[in-house]
């Protein structure tokens, strides 16, 4: 009787999808197909992407966040970088890396300099970015922040001469290791690691960056193909006799 009666209390739980078998196997090979996506991959790629290439009706957030789990302590991290995921070495780790690592041409301070004030400004013109610095930027050292791809040319501004504005790439957050744009650091931490000059007018104030810098400014147009050959970034059309 007294085993009845401890049996009687034991509260009744519904069963859980999670539990299903079919349900259990069906996520564990979205997630293997989601590993092989992301590690072939040479950019980050987005969970629209991956969606596409995964069955129809893969419950996307439990795939990441499961596969997030299973590296959770692995020497590899799957990182959040912008709109897109990516493998990167766990950070602890990345000392292992640094003998094999190709160190990049150094910026100057001036790139650097203009690297912060864009990243923060963006969408920002070259005269924009001389007003806040205080001094003449030259067009080498925009040309040198475009060759390491984590600065682009994004539009032209509604104003007299369409200048054309300036902005930061997918590139720039993966190599800082920023999910998006608005977990840039404050400005005592930026002057730290050297990504700014002590020398900055004293005047000078890091606004919030923008909330999606994809997206186009009130006073900003994108650029057309037209813009493209003019900047040299199109090979002009040759129009058939």
């Amino acid at each position: 009787m007294s085993e009845s009666r401890n049996a009687s209390i034991i509260p009744f739980e519904p069963p859980n999808s999670d539990e299903n078998p079919a349900a259990r196997i069906a996520l564990a090979e979205a997630v293997r197909m989601a590993e092989a996506l992301i590690f072939a991959s040479a950019e980050p790629i987005s969970e629209k992407q991956l969606a596409v290439r995964l069955p129809e009706g893969t419950d996307m957030g439990a795939v990441m966040a499961d596969l997030q789990r299973i590296y959770a302590k692995r020497g590899v991290s799957l990182v959040h970088v912008g709109e897109g995921w990516a493998f990167r070495t766990a950070g602890d780790l990345a000392f292992l890396m640094s003998r094999d690592t190709i160190q990049q041409k150094k910026l100057s301070r001036a790139a650097l300099e203009v690297l912060a004030i864009i990243a923060y400004h963006q969408p920002a013109t070259r005269a924009e970015i001389e007003d806040v610095r205080g001094v003449e930027t030259s067009k080498g050292t925009l040309d040198t922040l475009l060759e390491t791809e984590w600065v682009r040319m994004r539009g032209r501004r509604r104003t007299p001469g369409r200048p054309v504005t300036y902005g930061t790439t997918e590139k720039f957050l993966d190599h800082f290791q920023l999910e998006e744009i608005r977990d840039l650091p404050g400005m005592e931490e930026l002057k730290g690691a050297g990504l700014l000059s002590t020398r900055m007018p004293s005047n000078f104030s890091m606004p919030t960056p923008m909330s999606d810098p994809d997206e186009m400014a009130e006073d900003e147009d994108p650029l057309t193909d037209i813009d493209l050959e003019e900047l040299g970034l199109l090979t002009p059309r040759v129009e058939d006799d």
